[in-house]
This record gives structure tokens, sequence and C-alpha cells, in this order.
């Protein structure tokens, strides 16, 4: 007979509960949030490139970091 607080020798540790529940609507929300963070990213340098204004180098990075966050 077991005492109380000790696991039976048969039952393993419970497996770990995922984040959130594993809920897929969560799931599609984030998703949904980072795409549109990511196209919200990318059109700030992209307007001005099409003004004709060259891109600087912090330009070039946020370009990169949002098609890499896109991606992701």
């Amino acid at each position: 007979m077991s005492r109380p607080g000790e696991a039976s020798p048969g039952s393993g540790p419970a497996p770990p509960r995922p984040l959130f529940g594993g809920c897929l609507s969560c799931r599609l929300v984030c998703g949904a949030g980072l795409l549109l963070a990511a196209a919200w990213l990318y059109q700030g340098p992209r307007s001005s490139m099409k003004r004709g204004i060259p891109p600087s180098m912090g330009a070039i990075a946020q370009i990169t970091f949002a098609l890499s966050e896109r991606r992701g």
C-alpha cells in the first residue's frame, strides 16, 4: 500500500502540459499578429524606397528582420 504523496510503482511522471493548453484559436491569433507585425515593419522602409530615397543600413536591417519574422 502506498503512502499519500507517493506515486504508485506503475505510474511515471505526468507529461508536461502545453503552454495555453494547446489552444488552436490562440495559435491562430498569435500567428496572425506576427504576420501583421512583420508586414508593418516591412512597409516602413519600403514606402521610402518607392519615393526614391536610397535605403540606409537601418532600413535594410529592418526589411531583413521583417522577412525573417514572416518565414519563422
